[in-house]
């Protein structure tokens, strides 16, 4: 029987250790697999509406806290890059959204100087000339001020049983409180908001 010097036998082993066979060629290393993106750069590529429906979804407190704290790192970063705005757009929320979108929001205190967050609910129906007219102006208004959070809701599903003869109608927050209502706006006498009067200024 013929000796195999490539072979992986104690024998081999053996004769390679006394320097009778040559030593063993080291087999070629594999290349190891590059890594995948680590989980902050996974929770980079998500939008911070997905980071926050993540937070709810959360299975622990552990993970919700760090979901959330994460969520507000990433709000931050995007002020930062929008020259420190935050909203600048009306955005729309459901019943459910009222005290996450509006009572708390309006505790936030970005500015560090006990303040909060100026918050406009805009109650609105499609079918109220005045709410239509009020809704373009309030897009414009949300956009020259962008401290200002700004959202909106079809009266009756904030409120059950809202009455249409109050459309539109403005409900302003401040850390947590209302601070004004204006009910009915422009269904009297058509109104335009100019620059910023105090009724407005949450």
């Amino acid at each position: 029987m013929a000796l195999n010097p490539d072979e992986d036998t104690e024998f081999n082993d053996a004769l390679r250790k006394h320097g009778i066979l040559p030593p063993k060629a080291a087999s070629p290393r594999t290349p190891s697999p590059e890594p995948g993106p680590s989980f902050t750069e996974q929770l980079d590529d998500i939008d911070v509406d997905e980071l926050d429906e993540l937070a709810d979804d959360a299975n622990d407190s552990e993970t919700e806290r760090f979901m959330r704290q994460y969520q507000r790192q990433r709000m931050s970063a995007m002020r930062a890059d929008a020259g420190g705005a935050r909203f600048g757009t009306i955005k729309p929320i459901g019943r459910d959204d009222y005290t996450r979108d509006i009572t708390d929001a309006s505790k936030v205190d970005d500015e560090g100087e006990g303040s909060g967050t100026g918050v406009v609910a805009f109650l609105y129906k499609d079918s109220i000339p005045a709410s239509v007219r009020l809704g373009d102006q309030l897009t414009e208004l949300a956009r020259r001020h962008p401290h200002t959070k700004f959202v909106s809701i079809v009266g009756d599903r904030c409120i059950p049983n809202y009455p249409d003869r109050n459309i539109p109608t403005l409900l302003m927050y401040r850390k947590g409180e209302m601070t004004n209502q204006i009910v009915a706006w422009g269904v009297a006498h058509e109104r335009t908001i100019e620059g910023e009067p105090p009724s407005l200024s949450p």
